[in-house]
C-alpha cells in the first residue's frame, strides 16, 4: 500500500492479508500465464531521476499534505500533490506526446491506486476521473483510444491505420461541402472533381486521423465490467499491451503477469508508441513515470528478503 508505514513487518502483513485480493488496471493480454517475479527486474534499467529526495521522505516518515493536512508518506492520493518533505521542484516532470484520461472506479482504494502517480510526474497531461463522471467521447473517437484488452483490440502499431478507417467513415458521414455533397451529385462529377473530391477526403482523414488522447480505466479486475460496458466507452478503438509483464506487488493470484498496474500500462504504452507511432528511438523519455512506482518496488523487494519472504 503506498501509504503504508515503512517497517517491513507492517508492509509484509498487509500484503499478505490484502495483496491477494487486488488487481489494478487490467491492461495486459489474458493469455499468458507465467508467474510474475521480483527475481526478474526490469526496473533497473530505467533512466530515472535521484530518487534522494524519496530516501529521505522515507527516513523522516509520514508527512502533512500541504493541501488537506493529512498525514501521507511521500505525496496525498486525494489532492494530487507531494507531501511536505518533497519538494516538487525534486520530483521529476515527464512531458507526453498524448494526453491521458484515467477513468477511476469509485470504489477503488485510493492509497492503493498507481494511478496517482501519473498525475504527480505528468500534471499537464493527465487527468483524473471518478466514474461515473467521465466525459462524452462519440464526437472525438477519430482521436481517441481505450487501453483495454478485448475481442476487437488491436496493437500499438496499428493505431493509425484503424484510426483513419474511422476518421474516413466520419468523413463521409459529415455535412460539410467538402466530403457530402459531390457524394449526393455523384453522377455528374467530372474526373478533375473526384479527383480534387478525393484529396479532400484524404487531407481530412489525415488531418483527423491522430490519435491525440488515450483513456486508462483503474480499477480491480472485477469491477471493470461496469466501466467498460458504458455506452460512452462504446465504439472507441481499443489497444491492448500484450508482451509486458507486471511487477506489481498487489498483482492477484490466478491472474496473468500482463495484467499490467495502472502506471506500467501507461508507461509501457508510450514506449511502444514512441516507438511503432513516433518512430524515434526511445531513449528513456518516459522512464520517470515510473519513478515513485520503481522506489515502492525495491522497498517492499527489500522487505520481503528482509523477512525471508522473498
Amino acid at each position: 500500500q503506498l501509504t503504508m508505514s515503512l517497517n517491513s513487518s507492517t508492509i509484509l502483513n498487509e500484503e499478505n492479508s490484502q495483496g491477494q485480493k487486488r488487481n489494478i488496471a487490467c491492461l495486459g493480454s489474458p493469455d499468458q500465464q507465467t508467474p510474475s517475479s521480483f527475481q526478474d527486474n526490469p526496473l533497473q534499467k530505467l533512466q530515472l531521476a535521484s530518487q534522494e529526495v524519496l530516501e529521505k521522505a522515507k527516513k523522516s516518515g509520514r508527512s502533512k499534505c500541504p493541501q488537506c493536512s493529512s498525514s501521507r508518506m511521500f505525496y496525498c492520493y486525494t489532492c494530487f500533490v507531494p507531501v511536505e518533505t518533497v519538494p516538487t521542484t525534486e520530483i521529476p516532470t515527464v512531458k507526453l506526446p498524448l494526453k491521458i484520461d484515467i477513468i477511476k472506479h469509485p470504489n477503488e482504494t485510493d492509497g492503493k491506486s498507481t494511478a496517482v502517480h501519473a498525475k504527480l510526474l505528468a500534471p499537464d497531461d493527465v487527468t483524473i476521473y471518478k466514474y461515473p463522471c467521465i466525459p462524452e467521447y462519440k464526437e472525438k473517437r477519430h482521436e481517441v483510444a481505450l487501453i483495454f484488452p478485448g475481442p476487437n483490440s488491436v496493437s500499438v502499431k496499428d493505431i493509425t491505420f484503424h484510426l483513419q478507417n474511422n476518421s474516413r467513415r466520419g468523413v463521409r458521414d459529415t455535412d460539410d461541402d467538402c466530403s457530402k455533397e459531390p457524394f449526393l451529385k455523384k453522377a455528374r462529377t467530372e474526373p478533375k472533381e473526384e479527383k480534387d473530391l478525393n484529396e479532400c477526403l484524404s487531407s481530412n482523414v489525415n488531418e483527423s486521423a491522430k490519435l491525440k488522447k488515450v483513456i486508462f480505466i483503474d480499477s480491480t479486475w472485477n469491477q471493470t465490467n461496469k466501466i467498460i460496458t458504458d455506452e460512452r466507452l462504446q465504439g472507441l478503438l481499443q489497444i491492448e499491451l500484450k508482451t509486458r509483464k507486471t511487477c506489481f506487488w498487489r498483482h492477484q493470484k490466478g491472474k496473468p503477469d500482463t495484467y499490467l498496474s495502472t502506471i506500467e500500462a501507461i508507461y509501457y504504452f508510450f514506449v511502444d508508441y514512441h516507438q511503432e507511432i513516433l518512430k524515434e528511438n526511445y531513449k528513456g523519455q518516459y522512464d520517470n513515470l515510473l519513478f515513485f512506482f520503481s522506489f515502492m518496488y525495491t522497498l517492499i523487494k527489500n522487505a520481503k528478503c528482509a523477512t525471508g519472504k522473498e
